[in-house]
């Protein structure tokens, strides 16, 4: 009988490297990973990840998104090495060099046409922030106005986006479920303050409910920011380079935003931000840290996006996605209440929970099977499954099958009250 992927071989046993010492007791109370998923891993190819101890997972977390392509592959490594072999300074800030020119060039290839004939590229800080921060900036710089209307299912109404940081005047409106606003009512404005600086939407909400905007609102907030002169900020933080079954999820409505958000995935699994914005957008002086021109990211970035375009991944993850999407919908309804609704697109999907205490329990439940996933939502209470677009159907096959049996696991554990199916909070 084969062995189970999460249980260690002898050899690995004998030759596994020992775990750090002061692993938990170093790491500040704030730290949730290191106590919710209690691993230290110490080797990983692709969807697997070897532990310390030996125990082998397959990782659906995949970095929170921001491995495309899993775990150490193979043409990331490759570019990394080159960069590392030439001599090349590492970091240079916003300078040009050959391996920043060679990372645009292959961004441009896989933009919409109407905003890679027009493009200009901004490099940004190393954290998401940075480049959402960036992306306001830019806008309030164009326009003149301030106020910026953020579109998402991820927090309640008037919770400022998680990813940027005071002050930004962001005012949040859902686009789905309860409380949803008309694409009109966004360019509104009580204080009598005319319209927006820019409007900023999530495709899909990777950090709230993974609730997909629906294409035919995001055409009309386009035809409406167009006919206002309102700049249309794409969020793609969590949904680009393939996640979603298209290389940039905008794409899925057919717009072209003025301003595309890039972060997670962009830098092959290093840290890169950056903007792409229209040429006509006027901008003042450029402003940024000193981590904006790291030649590995970029190197590994540049790996990353002509991988997932020569290999057509965004395909596979749109049809591989669809078929997880329906069999994680079996869980959706089910007496003891535990799941509720299951949402997403692609690969970047959400499994809604009644409660954060039961997300919870199903991550450890998951993990005793060797299954690794993460948790989000506004609440806490959605399970999200991010593999690398490179998983295969079997491997699909095997994730779905332990994040069954561990739902099960929990209901017999954790009753509770039936989550209404399509439950949007």
């Amino acid at each position: 009988m084969p062995r189970p992927a999460h249980e260690p071989s002898a050899r690995a046993r004998a030759a596994r490297p020992a775990a750090p010492k002061h692993r938990t007791a170093r790491e500040r109370a704030a730290r949730s990973y290191v106590r919710a998923l209690p691993i230290v891993p110490v080797r990983a190819r692709g969807l697997l990840i070897e532990g310390a101890d030996g125990r082998r997972y397959l990782d659906c977390a995949s970095g929170g998104g921001a491995l495309a392509l899993g775990h150490n592959h193979p043409v990331v490594l490759e570019a990394i090495r080159k960069v590392l072999d030439s001599g090349a300074p590492l970091q240079v800030m916003d300078v040009t060099t050959p391996v920043e020119d060679a990372f645009v060039t292959e961004l441009l290839r896989t933009l919409p046409p109407g905003l890679a004939d027009h493009a200009r590229v901004r490099f940004c800080g190393p954290a998401e922030g940075d480049a959402v921060a960036a992306a306001l900036t830019l806008v309030r710089t164009a326009t003149g106005r301030t106020r910026v209307v953020r579109c998402t299912d991820a927090p309640p109404p008037g919770v400022p986006h998680a990813r940027t940081r005071p002050p930004y005047d962001l005012v949040s409106v859902r686009v789905s479920g309860p409380g949803a606003r008309a694409p009109e009512a966004l360019f509104d404005d009580p204080a009598g303050e005319g319209p927006p600086a820019g409007l900023l939407v999530e495709p899909v909400d990777g950090a709230g409910l993974m609730t997909p905007a629906p294409d035919e609102w995001i055409r009309g907030l386009r035809r409406l920011a167009t006919a206002r002169a309102v700049p249309l900020i794409a969020d793609e933080t969590a949904t680009g380079v393939g996640r979603t079954g298209a290389f940039w999820a905008v794409e899925h409505s057919g717009i072209t935003p003025d301003v595309l958000v890039l972060a997670e995935a962009t830098g092959g699994s290093l840290p890169l931000t950056a903007l792409v914005h229209h040429a006509d957008l006027p901008v003042g002086e450029p402003r940024g840290g000193a981590f904006r021109g790291n030649q590995l990211a970029l190197a590994a970035g540049a790996a990353t996006l002509a991988h997932v375009r020569a290999h057509r991944l965004a395909e596979h993850a749109a049809a591989l996605g669809a078929r997880v999407l329906a069999r994680l919908r079996e869980l959706e309804g089910r007496p003891s209440g535990v799941v509720g609704a299951v949402r997403g697109r692609g690969l970047l999907i959400g499994v809604e929970t009644a409660a954060p205490h039961l997300a919870a329990a199903i991550r450890r439940a998951c993990l005793r099977r060797g299954l690794i996933v993460d948790i989000g939502g506004p609440r806490g209470d959605v399970v999200r499954l991010l593999p690398p677009l490179t998983v295969t159907e079997e491997q699909a096959t095997a994730a779905l099958d332990r994040l069954a049996d561990a739902v099960t696991a929990v209901e017999k554990t954790h009753p509770t009250d039936p989550v209404p199916v399509g439950t949007a909070r």
